[in-house]
């Protein structure tokens, strides 16, 4: 039984004395208390970790080194983990509790949490065996439950904390024996695995310390458990190797066993130490002292007698135990406050992402509003160009929707300008756009080409947009020729003029190229718009699953407003290319009269000469010379050019028509614009069906919050005890 006089009570010397303080003792009582709360789940913990196969002695070395008596039965060996705390306390007590497994059900948790044996004086071998049976049964070790077979082993963890006024500090944590063998009836290949799972993930800790227990008769190379240690501590920074049974070395092996001890062996930065564990038949002697035994072995028997007293028998373990215990919470306390604060963190940012529990239609409007408010403060700052107002705007360069939209404005006006007539039309003047460029045949062909689109589309509105098309630029084609052709086929019985359809006919056809230029500059602003609000949502709603549900419930009235901007393009283009020309602008008569004015002036230039002071000086003689030049060929002149004075009225006009109506009004500053579709209205006209398959919370998400609350729950915990 537990007995305080013990001269090697845990943490004392082989005198019998406490050794000197090793480590501040409200610090390593901090790290026990974070084991308690669960804070060991989520961060690496500094322990102790007692590691073995099942015949390696490994219990009774735990035994000796808590003097608990732990149950020899058979069927209560070690199937969970058992972590052992000895604290000093002004009252002796011993407390019995178990921590659930991390993914438990509430129902285990409660259940198990129900359980304790608290207040006991001591612990004898009978008491802690019943106490064993009762642990095997509260963690459904021992009976069938709904005819299935019980599980052999548990995640569940035993905590054992023996106070008492001259207990030292120690903490030790011991794991279920590994083993390569199943026993019929009793364990199975899946047991196996299982086990040596559990093992490693405690030993895969970098900050636990493993005492690893192999049989000094057996040779160590072909240990599993050494072998374990070694791939996670390949430089033995962390690995306390613990031999067994030197009673049972065969004669003449001995000589390995000391080279292992005096390091010159399969070295280990933390030692070796040899213990002898009682025999069976010691064991069932009432009156065997198993420390007394081992003292007189390590003092009689060699070559074991010879070793470093520091090096041999359970006190000499106990201390080692300690002393590297203190080492490594003193090193790693700071590492585990940072840690546990930056965790907590993650998890409060992870929760937030989650937002509030929506289990009610109201928890999941509101939820929604708040999506739906920021996503139309940033449409406003993106607007505005106020890109100062959010990170996200540096982040995502496809959210600065008012410069996207500015310059692909200038691009649509420049190509309507520079490319959007069929025929090059005469000079008037230097400054003429649609005039005949100067002949260079030696362009590539690719140069001789312009694309309608700017942009790529966006795969959700693929069907709607147009797709971009190579149309030629003009090159100076004789405009003259044309009109000629066109006169001359489509004259009726007017003299000395032309049938106004004449013009509707030829301004068709020298415009016939603003359908796709229109056409795929509404369609590119459609894809920077529809990309905008993708990405925006993306940035405002982080829930993918919740995104998916808002886009689909928004694609319909996206669509919508989408077709009426490409609608609007296309009643504009009709009015424009299809019906009479028309203006009213005082600029078509200006642009006229400049035409024939500068037709005038080409043709008196050659009968010119300089008047001195007066200019330049035409007789009037020479105005009234005959000119050579037929009805037919007066009449394509003026054709020509009532064509192009139109033609630049009317392309200005349609270029601004094209920008306010069908993309500022029907996309960007209008109030029924794509934009401006998802907002705190659109939410409160959601019906409660809507918002529960929108923003209601499935399965995996209510216990991915549910996991996430009780880890902050437990780091918070964590955090009040590290104050």
């Amino acid at each position: 039984m537990v007995d305080e006089t013990h001269p090697t009570s845990p943490g004392r010397n082989p005198d019998g004395k406490p050794p000197g303080t090793l480590a501040d003792p409200a610090m390593l009582d901090k790290i026990d208390r974070l084991f308690a709360c669960n804070v060991g789940d989520y961060i690496d913990l500094p322990q102790v970790v007692v590691v073995g196969d099942q015949s390696s002695g490994k219990s009774s070395v735990l035994e000796g080194l808590t003097n608990l008596p732990f149950p020899r039965d058979s069927g209560l060996c070690t199937k969970f983990v058992t972590k052992i705390t000895f604290r000093r306390s002004p009252m002796t007590r011993i407390a019995i509790t178990i921590i659930p497994a991390k993914n438990s059900s509430t129902e285990h948790v409660e259940h198990v949490r129900g359980w304790a044996k608290a207040d006991l004086r001591s612990l004898d071998e009978k008491t802690f065996a019943d106490i064993m049976k009762e642990v095997h049964t509260v963690m459904g070790l021992s009976e069938q439950v709904d005819g299935m077979t019980p599980p052999t082993f548990s995640d569940d963890v035993l905590s054992l904390e023996v106070c008492g006024p001259k207990q030292e500090h120690l903490s030790i944590i011991d794991v279920p024996g590994i083993f390569k063998k199943r026993t019929q009836g009793l364990t199975s290949k899946a047991d196996i695995q299982m086990v040596k799972s559990m093992v490693l993930g405690y030993m895969k800790n970098p900050r636990s310390v493993m005492l690893t227990v192999i049989p000094a008769n057996v040779d160590i190379v072909t240990q599993e458990i050494l072998e374990m240690a070694e791939e996670v501590d390949p430089d033995g920074q962390r690995t306390l190797g613990v031999l067994t049974k030197p009673d049972l070395v065969d004669k003449g092996a001995e000589k390995t066993i000391v080279d292992l001890i005096e390091g010159r062996r399969h070295r280990l930065a933390l030692g070796w130490l040899l213990v002898r564990n009682p025999g069976q038949q010691e064991l069932t002697d009432p009156m065997t002292d198993r420390h007394a035994l081992e003292k007189s072995f390590f003092s009689h028997e060699q070559p074991w007698n010879s070793l470093d007293k520091e090096k041999v028998g359970i006190p000499a373990l106990q201390v080692r135990v300690r002393v590297i215990l203190a080492e490594h919470i003193r090193r790693d306390f700071p590492k585990v406050t940072l840690e546990l604060n930056k965790e907590l963190k993650r998890c409060k940012n992870l929760l937030s992402d989650l937002g509030p529990k929506r289990d009610t239609p109201a928890d999941q409007s509101k939820y929604l509003i708040d999506i739906a408010t920021r996503f139309q403060e940033n449409v406003a700052l993106a607007l505005t160009a106020r890109y100062w107002g959010n990170d996200i705007f540096d982040q995502d360069p496809s959210l600065r929707l008012a410069t996207a939209v500015v310059l692909r404005n200038n691009v649509f006006a420049t190509t309507v300008e520079k490319c959007g007539h069929t025929f090059c039309f005469k000079p008037q003047s230097a400054t003429d756009s649609e005039a005949k460029p100067e002949a260079d045949g030696s362009k590539p062909d690719e140069e001789r080409l312009f694309h309608t689109r700017a942009s790529k589309s966006n795969g959700d509105i693929e069907d709607l947009i147009r797709e971009n098309e190579e149309l030629p630029v003009p090159e100076g084609d004789d405009i003259l020729g044309w009109l000629t052709n066109v006169y001359d086929s489509s004259r009726g019985f007017e003299i000395g003029t032309f049938d106004s359809s004449l013009l509707a006919l030829t301004w068709k056809k020298q415009s016939q190229k603003w359908d796709s230029i229109a056409l795929g500059y509404i369609s590119d602003v459609i894809a920077m718009t529809h990309t905008f609000v993708t990405d925006l949502l993306r940035h405002v709603c982080p829930d993918e699953r919740i995104r998916t549900g808002l886009s689909s419930l928004l694609m319909d009235g996206l669509m919508e407003r989408y077709k009426k901007a490409l609608t609007q393009v296309e009643f504009v283009l009709e009015v424009e290319r299809c019906g009479n020309p028309m203006t009213l602008n005082h600029y078509f008569n200006d642009n006229l009269e400049k035409c024939r004015q500068e037709r005038m002036r080409k043709t008196m230039s050659t009968k010119s000469f300089d008047g001195g002071s007066h200019g330049t000086v035409v007789l009037l003689d020479a105005i009234m010379e005959n000119h050579p030049m037929s009805n037919m060929e007066h009449i394509v002149q003026d054709l020509h050019d009532i064509l192009q004075s139109y033609y630049k009225v009317a392309r200005k006009r349609f270029v601004d028509t094209i920008c306010m109506q069908a993309v500022d009004h029907h996309l960007i500053s209008g109030q029924g614009t794509p934009i401006k579709l998802f907002s705190p209205a659109f939410v409160a006209a959601m019906s409660p069906e809507q918002l529960d398959e929108v923003a209601g919370e499935d399965p995996r998400q209510r216990h991915k919050r549910k996991q996430l609350q009780k880890e902050v729950q437990d780091l918070e915990a964590g955090k009040k005890i590290l104050i």
